[in-house]
């Protein structure tokens, strides 16, 4: 009996193996006289089915067809007629699904879509050209939700929409901003948005407001039907994110999507679930409790990277919305919960397509996972990721307090000991001879190879945006009492200073150039537009938070001694300066990257007084000071030391 039972496990796994190898996730293949269907699915399946729709939402099936299942392990069926412009599913036996790499579903996803892709592509899309990115080092990376960025926007056409970065105004807010990648959050077809409750184009009806950030993931490789002009009409979500994608493109803006791969939306309707139950998720084994689904994502299921089919899924998708979307990188939505061959893997096909691809991601889980933590892809095992970022809550915390505690503070609100984690995020996360491991936070060891592995920044949009986060946070040195928004204003100008000036990859939220708030929200998933709306009103009301977000972006692109991306450079080039408490020094020396300054001192000063800050001697050049950059500045000063104003940032060149 056992020999059989191992007999059996060793083909299932033999077949797992042939199937991931050969298999294209080409799950239905027309043509005008008929179309063949195909399915990873369950070997212990009695019966699979296909069957064919009118529509995408209710209706008896028109056809039906069992599938054959092969020596592979694929089913297969083949429906003869034209069926362009129906909808199909798959059962077996579990539920209905479109399967597991439809390319068009029809409203809420439940169906898939045979479409003409011809009619997805916008006008001159055969045109459409990636930005080009010598390195990850020379982007700033600007998070956006659709819905958030646009649909408070005065004069919009299209606001909560794809179509709404394609607007003039969009276009022109970002150009001038300075950033040159949007990342956009989970833009797929997720599950916590009813469609149905966004009306057709044309349709006199209002959309409902209906809000969640889209980490909930039902049909990874189909744009979001909420976020196009027509939710039921299949071709139209995909037309619509292209002419997104294009705009950008043509305003030389990268596009980096926001990727899910390590949960879905539920397990027991889950796309995976229905098609080969289990296999796609992990599991652990309590003593005495049986099997019980591993849950590192924090979302009830965490699905396994290291699966043949589910690594070959991650791979295919990822390199279909690179072809199909011209998507120009990948932010990996807790990555700690993926196994490190797969990430790997990932690097390398993607590279072959195109090496300027950037990917980064969360480097730790949201929980235990169900594979031991040297396998998986947390901060710890960057280095063994080339080519691969992850974010420097480092430098956040260090920054601005703890993700875990809003009321918190950091070194912005005089909290002592900080200073060597802003280092450790000024260098970009590598090995340097004068940032102390021993005193940097989380982390003791280097995480980094390259400065391009480490993501630089202060926020993102699962936390408090920052000026909330400033305000929630006691100033220390001042008894405890509330930041005025001057105040406010000044840290959040030295905060990004800190960001922009790092050699990693600078992120921010968007928003924050407008002073953005939620309202003291920290996890606003699902709050409504009043909490995540942008108010676009602050550009009247703070002009001069604007003005210096883009002065500091466009200080960063002109000077290469900004964004070396490389270690040995860093450690030759920047050197950290004596400096007293709340206070980070360093300067960028010998023409470093070959900038056109010979040398650039930034100041950094957290206190609330001016402070003077060594350096050595020389007659340099202002040109960021009390919350203003200017380049073609002409003030000067002279000497050994620098005055540096309360909460600012002192940037010198000579």
């Amino acid at each position: 009996m056992k020999k059989l039972i191992i007999t059996g496990l060793m083909t299932v796994l033999t077949t797992l193996t042939i199937a991931a190898q050969d298999f294209d996730f080409n799950e239905m293949e027309y043509t005008p006289h008929q179309t063949t269907f195909q399915l990873f699915a369950s070997p212990t399946a009695r019966s699979v089915k296909v069957r064919i729709y009118k529509d995408g939402l209710g209706g008896r099936p028109m056809k039906t067809a069992r599938m054959t299942r092969g020596e592979d392990g694929i089913w297969t069926a083949t429906v003869k007629g034209d069926l362009m412009g129906c909808f199909y599913t798959f059962d077996t036996g579990r539920g209905e699904t479109p399967g597991v790499f439809a390319k068009a579903v029809g409203v809420n996803g439940h169906r898939g879509a045979i479409i003409d892709s011809e009619k997805t592509f916008p006008d001159d899309w055969c045109c459409d050209q990636h930005p080009v990115v010598k390195s990850p080092a020379d982007l700033v990376v600007y998070e956006l939700h659709h819905r958030d960025f646009s649909v408070a926007r005065p004069g919009a056409k299209y606001p909560g929409k794809f179509l709404a970065l394609t607007e003039p105004w969009a276009i022109d807010h970002l150009k001038s901003l300075g950033v040159n990648a949007v990342h956009i959050l989970p833009s797929y077809d997720f599950g916590s948005v009813d469609e149905t409750r966004v009306p057709r184009a044309g349709d006199a009806a209002q959309s409902e407001p209906q809000y969640n950030w889209g980490y909930d993931p039902v049909n990874y490789n189909v744009p979001e039907g909420s976020y196009s002009t027509d939710p039921y009409d299949p071709v139209c979500r995909l037309r619509e994110f292209k002419q997104m994608v294009q705009a950008l493109h043509k305003a030389g803006i990268a596009v980096i999507l926001d990727v899910v791969y390590n949960h879905t939306y539920d397990i027991d309707h889950s796309n995976f679930q229905l098609t080969y139950p289990d296999y796609y998720y992990r599991k652990t084994h309590p003593t005495g409790t049986g099997n019980v689904y591993s849950n590192g994502s924090g979302c009830g299921n965490e699905t396994a990277s290291e699966q043949p089919m589910m690594r070959r899924f991650m791979i295919e998708s990822v390199k279909y919305w690179y072809n199909e979307f011209r998507i120009d990188g990948f932010r990996f939505d807790l990555m700690g919960c993926h196994d490190i061959e797969t990430m790997n893997q990932i690097r390398a096909e993607l590279s072959k397509l195109d090496p300027s691809i950037f990917i980064y991601g969360e480097g730790w889980s949201a929980g235990q996972c169900g594979l031991p933590t040297e396998q998986l892809g947390v901060k710890a095992n960057v280095s063994r990721m080339p080519g691969i970022a992850a974010f420097s809550d480092e430098l956040r915390d260090g920054l601005r307090g703890p993700f875990d505690d809003d009321t918190k503070p950091g070194w912005l609100a005089g909290a002592p000991g900080c200073e060597e984690s802003i280092k450790y995020g000024i260098v970009g996360g590598i090995a340097h001879p004068q940032v102390d491991m021993t005193k940097v936070n989380y982390t003791k060891e280097p995480w980094t190879a390259e400065p391009t592995q480490m993501m630089a920044y202060v926020s993102c949009h699962d936390d408090m945006c920052l000026a909330d986060r400033l305000r929630a946070t006691s100033t220390l040195s001042d008894g405890g009492a509330a930041p005025t928004v001057d105040e406010i204003i000044r840290l959040d100008l030295l905060a990004q200073t800190a960001v922009m000036t790092s050699q990693g990859v600078p992120f921010m939220l968007s928003g924050e150039e407008l002073l953005r708030t939620k309202r003291g929200v920290h996890n606003s998933f699902e709050s409504p537009d009043s909490i995540n709306q942008l108010d676009w009103q602050n550009l009247k009301r703070y002009p001069q938070v604007f003005k210096y977000y883009q002065d500091l972006i466009a200080l960063r692109r002109h000077h290469p001694a900004f964004r070396l991306g490389d270690a040995h450079l860093v450690r030759k080039h920047l050197e950290f300066l004596d400096a007293p408490q709340g206070v980070v020094a360093f300067r960028l020396k010998d023409y470093a990257g070959r900038d056109d300054w010979r040398n650039i001192i930034v100041i950094l000063n957290a206190n609330r007084e001016t402070t003077a800050v060594p350096i050595p001697k020389g007659m340099y050049t202002v040109v960021c000071q009390d919350g203003k950059i200017n380049e073609q500045s002409t003030s000067k000063i002279f000497g050994r030391r620098a005055s540096v104003g309360p909460q600012s940032a002192l940037i010198l060149h000579d």
